[in-house]
């Protein structure tokens, strides 16, 4: 970035495969002086190749469709995501750089530029594509990484986004909604063990509070099932409703995510707390296996 002669930094993944004028679109983003970061849209292109990428694609169709537009639309925090996206150079440096100690640099990035008082686009029509991980275990890998990264800025930035002068209230709430994100699942999962505890130790009477039954029931018609109704949404404005069907299959991911995403959790708290450094653990790209297995034959 110091050689760069630019005033915008854009990045890619190096397995990214950009659209065309995808330069241009991002970079329309940056006539607004106030714009600190654009984000376009990351689309797998290797979806149908077994069930765990079909699910991935349902995740990605949410998160950018509908999630990442309505954040952008309402005006409150969308999220610079780390590839398919730019940054201003000079604020990044005068900033101090990108912290070698946070994994989830995007996602300091945003807090930095938000509580500075600075904008981040979201570019839906700027879409990249990527190869989504085939095997669970390297989807685990990536997303006890991405839980460990976004915990580090959680712990990094709860308070100075309460305290800074350049949010709004309503970019308050959900800026914390979003630095707790990863932490949810830590919560339920010690939740659903302490539960079990007093269940069997004869502690707990279900039947006799069926005020909080009920009121558990219409929380999770609207909460608990609000990403799928985000994902159901935007399968729909993709054109793909018949892939709303693997829906139901989406509760395998829950409790797959729950273990990984608290796992990372940990981690964060063990790297806050003892000052170790981090190592990035790299994601498995399949297409590059699979061309030097051709190539080897």
């Amino acid at each position: 970035m110091k050689l760069a002669k630019g005033e915008i930094i854009i990045v890619f993944d190096a397995d990214y495969r950009p659209a065309r004028n995808m330069l241009k679109q991002i970079a329309l983003g940056f006539e607004d002086p106030q714009v600190g970061a654009v984000m376009g849209r990351v689309i797998p292109y290797n979806t149908n190749t077994n069930m765990l990428t079909r699910l991935i694609n349902l995740e990605r169709s949410g998160g950018y469709q509908v999630d990442q537009q309505a954040r952008y639309n309402l005006k409150t925090i969308p999220q610079y995501g780390g590839t398919v996206g730019g940054f201003r150079k000079d604020f990044l440096l005068e900033t101090g750089g990108f912290n070698p100690k946070v994994l989830a640099e995007d996602t300091e990035l945003t807090y930095r530029l938000f509580t500075n008082g600075w904008k981040v686009v979201y570019a839906n029509s700027a879409e990249c594509y990527e190869e989504s991980p085939e095997s669970w275990n390297v989807r685990g890998r990536q997303i006890r990484r991405w839980s460990r990264g976004h915990n580090e800025v959680l712990f990094r930035y709860l308070i100075p986004t309460i305290t800074t002068p350049y949010m709004g209230l309503f970019q308050k709430i959900d800026g914390l909604f979003l630095l707790f994100i990863y932490s949810v699942p830590v919560f339920l999962l010690l939740g659903w063990v302490v539960s079990l505890g007093l269940f069997f130790l004869g502690e707990m009477q279900i039947f006799s509070g069926w005020w909080v039954i009920l009121f558990l029931g219409i929380y999770n018609s609207l909460g608990n099932f609000a990403p799928f109704f985000e994902i159901g949404t935007s399968l729909i404005i993709d054109g793909l409703p018949g892939e709303a069907l693997l829906l139901p299959l989406m509760m395998f991911n829950f409790f797959f995510y729950m273990w990984n995403i608290s796992l990372g959790f940990w981690d964060a708290v063990v790297d806050t707390v003892t000052g170790r450094g981090v190592k990035w653990d790299k994601t498995v790209r399949f297409t590059v296996q699979k061309t030097e297995k051709e190539a080897e034959k």
